[in-house]
């Protein structure tokens, strides 16, 4: 039984391991980063890249539309009308996360996994702008294409 657990966890972690995000870093995609437009907010999300929960993945929702995905590694950003924001990730249960987006402003969502009872679960949690900004360095862009 003993090793029927260790050959387990071998397996489960040579799978979580390949499950980071594939993309530009985001070294290579700054400078091609628009400005933000003065009418319009900026939201960033971003998962570090831990192996933790690395194969759980959730569809990331901003006030009821799908806009990217929250996967080991990856960033990107969504640009908004200034108001209220309402973050939800999907897993064995729904995690949300509230906000105000005023105009100009730039505001960091992290995603991480925590246990569940069947799969993980992926939590959304607005974090400040230094932590934000450091934490993208060396991630992959999933974003939409940059001119």
């Amino acid at each position: 039984m003993r090793n029927f657990k260790v050959v387990l966890l071998a397996v489960v972690m040579l799978l979580g391991t390949g499950c980071a995000a594939t993309g530009p870093k985001y070294t290579d995609v700054a400078a091609s980063i628009p400005p933000l437009a003065s009418t319009q907010g900026r939201v960033y999300f971003f998962r570090p890249d831990t192996v933790f929960g690395a194969a759980v993945t959730s569809d990331i929702h901003l006030n009821g539309k799908i806009v990217g995905r929250s996967e080991r590694g990856s960033f990107f950003f969504v640009d908004e009308a200034p108001g209220n924001m309402t973050v939800a990730t999907s897993t064995e249960v729904e995690k949300q996360l509230t906000f105000t987006l005023a105009a100009g402003e730039t505001k960091y969502v992290k995603t991480s996994v925590s246990f569940g009872v069947v799969v993980g679960r992926i939590n959304p949690e607005l974090v400040n702008s230094a932590e934000g900004k450091a934490a993208l360095e060396g991630l992959a862009y999933t974003g939409t294409a940059l001119k």
